[in-house]
């Protein structure tokens, strides 16, 4: 392991005076490989004691309906979420089939990226598909939201890593890292490599109030890519705008207490990625209930 760690510094201070892109395109295939190895699909000596203290949860499930509008929409967006959508989603909560639901304002976006989603969090498939199931007989999918929109589609997601606090929250904040996983690399291997670092700092973030909830998530259905194994995403919500920096604060402050363990999950996140760009930081404004 020494060894291996110690090829991997020296590998990415190749990388970080690289002086020609490709240099820089050598030196992280590089790191790659060995974050492969290191990393994902095995027992992470220096990270033990967390690893076995992070235990899997019954799955949850979490359906995502995103959507593209000109700025022109976003107003009506809002008015939608507040009243039509409330109808399908409050009952559901209260009756247990859903365990949290929202929507998000994606704050920071791409040209090709979402401007808004919506979201809801069940125990199983059933109960992911019987609220989608009450949407459409409402007439949801012919709704002036389906019409207004540029770009529209859905994903099923579902993660073992989570918690949250009880409660509703308005105008939170939330931050998500979606990341691109290579081909042969497992999203089960690379969810556990993030949560054996990750799900204690955002446990204790939660229990002292600076997040209320957070997710490390596997897409369920992928088909996008020859290329890839799929995404895997690491999310948590904030209800204050400076929540975010505390967040920053509280990671750094674990790096510095353990640089073995931010070096491999950095080269965790490096093997994972399909290249430079595989890696997608959203920042959103979120409207979220948890029951």
């Amino acid at each position: 392991m020494r060894k291996l760690l110690m090829k991997a510094s020296g590998t990415a201070r190749l990388f970080g005076h690289a002086s020609s892109r490709a240099d820089k395109s050598c030196a992280w295939r590089r790191v790659a490989a060995i974050a492969g190895l290191v990393v994902l699909g095995m027992t992470v000596t220096s990270a033990g004691a967390q690893t076995d203290a992070v235990k899997e949860k019954p799955r949850l499930y979490r359906f995502e309906s995103y959507w593209t509008f000109p700025p022109t929409h976003w107003g009506d967006v809002d008015k939608d979420n507040a009243t039509s959508s409330q109808k399908a989603l409050a009952p559901a909560l209260a009756d247990g089939t859903l365990l949290g639901y929202g929507d998000d304002e994606n704050l920071v976006r791409s040209r090709e990226a979402y401007t808004h989603s919506n979201w809801w969090l069940a125990n199983s498939t059933a109960d992911v598909l019987k609220v989608l199931d009450a949407f459409e007989k409402g007439g949801a999918s012919s709704s002036s939201r389906l019409i207004g929109s540029t770009q529209h589609w859905t994903q099923k997601y579902y993660s073992p890593f989570y918690n949250w606090k009880a409660g509703s929250w308005k105008g939170a904040y939330g931050k998500r890292w979606v990341f691109m996983l290579r081909r042969g690399i497992d999203p089960d291997d690379a969810m556990r490599a993030l949560a054996s670092f990750y799900v204690p700092l955002f446990e204790s973030l939660l229990a002292d109030g600076t997040i209320v909830e957070y997710e490390i998530d596997r897409e369920e259905v992928f088909g996008y890519s020859a290329d890839s194994a799929g995404q895997v995403l690491m999310s948590y919500v904030t209800p204050t705008a400076d929540g975010s920096a505390k967040v920053g604060k509280a990671f750094t402050a674990a790096y510095e207490k353990s640089p073995p363990m931010f070096a491999l999950i950095a080269l965790a996140k490096a093997g994972a990625f399909t290249n430079d760009d595989a890696l997608l930081t959203e920042t959103v404004r979120v409207n979220a209930i948890y029951k």
